[in-house]
C-alpha cells in the first residue's frame, strides 16, 4: 500500500489560563479542560498524520497567540487558522499585518454560530474585512452549528469572489435523524458547492440524535458520498477535529471510520482529500512547515 501524505486540516489546542472559551462549559466535562497538541501526538503518529492546521477556538486574540505560539516551536503544525474581529475594520487592518508577519497563518475563522444575529456575517460591517481577507491571500472558514446556516454561503461566494472559502464540518450534516432533515442539508450544501470558491472538510461529524458518539461507517457513508459528488475530492479536504473528536469516540476511531469510507475513492481523489486541497486552499506550501 502506498503511503500517502495526511494533513489533519482541522485540530484544536486550549488553554483555559491563557485565554476564555465562553462556548466551552462545565456540561462539556469531557474536552472541559486545557488540551496541549502533543497530547493527540501518538494518535496523530498511529494514524499516519503527517502535519495539522490549527483552528482557532475563540473570537480572541489571546487564543491565536497561544495557537502562534504553538506553531513557532512545534514543526507538525503547517498553519494557523486565526481569529480577526471582522466588523472593526481599524482594529483588523493592525492586526492582521502582525498575523502575516508570522509566516504562519493561512485562515481566518470566527464562531458566527456564537453570534445573537444569525445575519451577522451578511452584515455590511463585515464585508470589508472578508474584502481584507481575501487580499491577504487567507481563507475564510466558514462554521456553522447546523446546516441552516448554510443558506448563506452562495450569497458570500458572490459578494466575495476572490474569498477561498472553507465550510467547516461539511455544514454539519443532521446524522441520523430523518430523511426530510437530511435532504434540507443535502439541498443546502450542494447550493453552497456551486460556488467555484467554495471548498468543505470531511471533519466534526457526530451523530445528531442523541449521543454524538452514536454513529457508524454506514450512517456516515451518504454524507461523505454527498460531499463527494456535490463539492469532487479537488475541494475537500480531510480534518480531525480534535478534541472535539473526543465526544464521538474518540481520533482513532474517528479516524478508521472516514478511512473506510474514502478508501472506496480513486487514488487521486484520496490525495486530494487528504493533503492537496489543504495544500492549494490554505496556501501552505507558501507558509511555515511547507508540504
Amino acid at each position: 500500500m502506498t503511503q500517502r501524505r495526511i494533513i489533519d486540516a482541522h485540530t484544536h489546542i486550549w488553554d483555559l489560563d491563557r485565554a476564555e472559551y465562553s462556548w466551552l462549559t462545565p456540561d462539556l466535562s469531557p474536552i472541559y479542560r486545557t488540551f496541549h497538541l502533543d497530547e493527540v501526538a501518538p494518535d496523530l503518529e498511529a494514524c499516519g498524520i503527517d502535519s495539522v492546521v490549527l483552528v482557532q477556538a475563540s473570537d480572541t486574540d489571546a487564543d491565536t497567540n497561544h495557537m502562534l505560539n504553538v506553531a513557532e516551536r512545534n514543526p507538525m503544525v503547517t498553519g494557523v487558522v486565526a481569529w480577526l474581529p471582522l466588523d472593526d475594520a481599524d482594529a483588523l487592518a493592525d492586526r492582521i499585518e502582525v498575523l502575516l508577519a508570522t509566516g504562519c497563518v493561512v485562515g481566518i475563522r470566527t464562531l458566527i454560530q456564537d453570534m445573537a444575529d444569525d445575519e451577522w456575517i451578511l452584515r455590511p460591517a463585515v464585508q470589508p474585512g472578508l474584502d481584507t481577507i481575501a487580499e491577504a491571500g487567507l481563507s475564510f472558514d466558514y462554521v456553522t452549528a447546523n446546516p441552516t446556516a448554510l443558506r448563506h454561503v452562495p450569497a458570500l461566494a458572490t459578494l466575495h469572489p476572490n474569498l477561498r472559502i472553507v465550510i467547516d464540518h461539511l455544514g454539519k450534516p443532521p446524522v441520523g435523524d430523518d430523511a426530510d432533515a437530511m435532504g434540507r442539508w443535502r439541498g443546502l450544501l450542494d447550493e453552497a458547492a456551486a460556488a467555484p470558491n467554495v471548498a468543505a472538510k470531511i471533519s466534526g461529524l457526530t451523530a445528531s440524535v442523541g449521543p454524538p458518539d452514536n454513529w457508524t461507517v454506514d450512517s456516515f457513508r451518504p454524507v461523505v458520498e454527498t460531499a463527494v459528488a456535490a463539492f469532487g475530492a479537488e475541494r475537500l479536504m480531510y480534518g480531525g477535529d480534535w478534541p472535539v473528536v473526543n465526544l464521538a469516540g474518540g481520533y482513532a476511531r474517528w479516524f478508521e471510520g472516514i478511512s473506510q469510507i474514502l478508501e472506496e475513492l480513486s487514488a487521486d481523489e484520496l490525495d486530494s482529500i487528504y493533503s492537496e486541497t489543504a495544500t492549494a486552499w490554505y496556501g501552505l506550501d507558501k507558509r511555515k512547515g511547507t508540504v
